[in-house]
């Protein structure tokens, strides 16, 4: 590939549905591969350059931007961009392929579903939201919208880590 050309992977799901763990198990893959990459995570950008925002609609679409800003210079600098991010807005996943460049933006919707999401809960957060503790949490009392057209569906409540990041791989492979 050439500058300009590489990719960014955008996982978007639920919280818990796994997209952190594919996104790290692939960009190491990738890595052994000889491909340079880089992970985005929202959990880790949440934390430095999103920090000043919140959670409503608002400051979650300023967050998505801020992604794709990043991960489209980060593609014009060579490197192939994995985000994993809830991302729960059909327009704000949009906005986002529209600044990457829709032929550089590889939807990936980590379609786990709610209940093993729940049932997973690592960071405790869907306890909270259930009890009010946690307002306008996604799945529980704030909507996701699921894509239409994602580039791949991958169920990691069904699918091995590894199926889910090779499935991955052959999609990269086939891409012109």
């Amino acid at each position: 590939m050439t500058a300009g050309q590489h990719p960014t992977v955008w996982l978007t799901g639920l919280s818990g549905a796994g997209k952190t763990s594919i996104a790290l198990a692939l960009a190491q893959t990738l890595k052994a591969q000889g491909q340079a990459v880089t992970v985005l995570d929202g959990d880790q950008l949440r934390h430095g350059l999103n920090r000043d925002l919140g959670f409503s609609p608002e400051d979650r679409h300023e967050n998505i931007r801020r992604t794709a800003e990043v991960a489209r210079l980060m593609n014009d600098a060579g490197l192939l961009v994995i985000a994993a991010f809830i991302s729960p807005s059909r327009a704000d996943r949009a906005m986002a392929a529209a600044i990457i460049g829709a032929a550089h933006f590889i939807e990936v919707h980590v379609s786990t579903p709610l209940a093993v999401c729940e049932a997973r809960d690592p960071k405790g957060l869907y306890e909270k939201a259930r009890a009010g503790q946690i307002a306008q949490f996604t799945g529980v009392s704030a909507p996701y919208e699921a894509p239409l057209a994602a580039a791949l569906a991958l169920d990691a409540g069904i699918l091995a880590l590894d199926e889910s990041v090779a499935r991955i791989c052959r999609h990269l492979r086939q891409r012109p």
